[in-house]
């Protein structure tokens, strides 16, 4: 069974941060600069955070993880905003 997460991130050198950016491209669909929605199973998740695991530097960066429940029952997604409007990102990131 598939379950959705909210995958965040706060990682503080930005080699590392395209490595983990680069990472959850392959495992989701981005909704922020630092924020994905991840459609996962327990071992893709598990899998996943072995990737991150490896990369990030434990003292200073952060990746959460937001269990949002069963991908079945999440087919419509509603998002509300403040300020601008929410606007899918279908391009990658470029950090400078």
């Amino acid at each position: 069974m598939r379950t959705m997460w909210l995958v965040a991130y706060d990682i503080c050198d930005p080699k590392r941060l395209r490595r983990v950016a680069t990472i959850l491209e392959g495992f989701g669909t981005r909704v922020q600069y630092s924020v994905f929605e991840c459609h996962l199973t327990e071992s893709e998740r598990m899998r996943l955070r072995s990737l991150l695991k490896d990369v990030i530097d434990h003292s200073e960066d952060q990746v959460l993880f937001i269990n949002l429940g069963p991908s079945a029952s999440r087919a419509n997604r509603d998002i509300h905003t403040i300020g601008r409007p929410y606007a899918a990102i279908d391009a990658p990131a470029f950090i400078v």
